[in-house]
């Protein structure tokens, strides 16, 4: 069944509000939008133009989505191999610890994510004795904010007793079946069939969602001809709205375990998973987690983490700019709770799901969590999406803390060994199996009986041949 004509133009018109805000001259589109007649032909024909709409005079920023362009605007200095030795039985604990991290910031965050702020937590919680945040979130809560997730019967405080289905899980789920099957190589079409066979198009959204959706025709029974997967990948240009937010950054977690050392690897994976559904600093942004979670397995200085993550983005693009000033808000306040304030008055308009202000709070989380259960506390005490970033700042303190700085017993214990995904034809219900198996990838990423090289060197070794 084709989607609607009104509901086409609603795309159309929020794709132009995202053309504008990546520099983009929408000077008359929306005039032209609003004279089409209402027919697929035209709202196609219109949606294909807009690639070759040309950027304002006065835009100072360059975003490119290819692979080699992107290595082209990084840092020249990136460390393009391994930042020091691996030993992967110490790998594969921290991975683990990753995991289980992420897993309960996901579930922490999930009744909250209703996109409050940290002021409205604070006033609301400190009503019921509960502010600031130090355990999983109880009815009381919940009920002096004033509103919750659908989640809260299975995720509030007294009611978990297993790790509930949610989709930042189910991605880095995903990673992990890419990376077992294909090892390091896996392309696009991997992923795609591995969608289509996981992902109950129920448990996605925004650009996943319209990719499964598009994908879909493409495997449909009497479909003699195929589309393409570059043709379906070229969508993502013109006919997927919100390509920047951080549908793609949710699924950098496996990437980041699977390359420890290795920032540039680990970018290069997250980008080829990112660049499917998203563009510029959705993918952007999926690179740095992968990059920092990977360096953060190494790197005893936190700060170092940062920095060489960013090394892994373009320069001269908003998303470098938006977290290297929040990296330097950070490390002029005097505690998370100041730097909240200034990230917040400067990024406050990027909400749940927008990548500006989210990621200057998870470098805020990084920088001054004293453990990873207090950081998970930190985290979603900033709020916007607080299951997501919940999840990432969770891998993230996982793999730089490793086991000793985690009370693993204190935040499993509620789900008794019991996990329960919404991923189709999947069938692990241990959390800690689960958790050994995602240990297992750093091992199975080295392995790879065909190994890939960051294309920044392959094209460098190329070009020197």
């Amino acid at each position: 069944m084709l989607p609607s004509l009104s509901f086409l133009k609603d795309q159309l018109s929020t794709i132009l509000r995202n053309k504008f805000a990546q520099g983009h001259d929408t000077s008359g589109y929306l005039y032209r939008l609003e004279s089409l007649p209402p027919s697929y032909d035209a709202y196609l024909s219109f949606a294909q133009s807009l690639a070759a709409m040309p950027l304002r005079h006065d835009w100072p920023y360059y975003e490119p989505d290819t692979i080699e362009e992107i290595w082209k605007e990084c840092d020249s200095a990136r460390p393009l191999g391994l930042l020091s030795e691996v030993n992967y039985e110490e790998s594969s604990r921290r991975v683990e610890t990753a995991f289980l991290s992420s897993v309960c910031g996901s579930m922490l965050g999930k009744p909250l994510e209703v996109n409050p702020n940290l002021y409205e937590m604070r006033e609301a919680f400190s009503k019921v004795g509960e502010w600031p945040i130090r355990d999983y979130i109880s009815d009381e809560m919940l009920h002096a904010l004033g509103r919750r997730h659908w989640s809260w019967f299975e995720t509030a405080r007294n009611r978990i007793h297993f790790v509930a289905p949610d989709d930042d899980i189910n991605y880095t789920l995903m990673g992990m079946l890419a990376l077992e099957q294909f090892g390091a190589d896996f392309t696009q079409l991997d992923l795609r069939n591995l969608w289509l066979n996981h992902l109950p198009i129920s448990t996605t959204w925004g650009p996943e969602r319209i990719m499964l959706l598009r994908s879909g025709l493409s495997y449909w029974e009497y479909d003699k001809s195929p589309i393409p997967l570059d043709e379906i990948a070229r969508w993502a240009d013109v006919l997927t709205p919100d390509s920047e937010q951080c549908g793609a950054a949710i699924r950098a977690d496996a990437y980041g375990y699977a390359c420890p050392g290795n920032p540039a690897l680990a970018a290069e994976l997250a980008w080829r998973d990112a660049s499917f559904t998203h563009r510029r600093t959705g993918v952007y942004a999926t690179m740095f987690l992968a990059a920092a979670i990977a360096a953060a397995q190494v790197l005893d200085d936190r700060l170092a983490v940062i920095d060489t993550a960013l090394q892994f983005v373009p320069q001269r693009s908003r998303f470098y700019e938006s977290a290297s000033t929040c990296r330097d808000i950070v490390l002029q306040a005097g505690d998370w709770l100041e730097a909240y304030d200034a990230i917040h008055t400067r990024y406050g308009e990027f909400q749940h799901c927008g990548i500006h202000q989210e990621i200057g709070t998870l470098i805020n989380t990084f920088l001054f969590a004293e453990n990873v259960g207090d950081g998970l506390c930190k985290q979603v005490a900033q709020g916007n999406d607080t299951d997501s970033f919940g999840a990432s700042v969770g891998s993230l303190l996982g793999a730089w803390f490793g086991p000793d700085g985690f009370d693993r017993d204190r935040w499993t214990a509620p789900y008794q060994d019991t996990i329960r995904t919404g991923l189709a034809y999947f069938y692990e219900q241990s959390l800690s199996q689960l958790a050994a198996r995602l240990g297992r990838l750093p091992r199975i990423v080295s392995e790879s009986r065909h190994k890939i090289v960051p294309s920044e060197l392959y094209t460098q070794e190329n070009e020197d041949t």
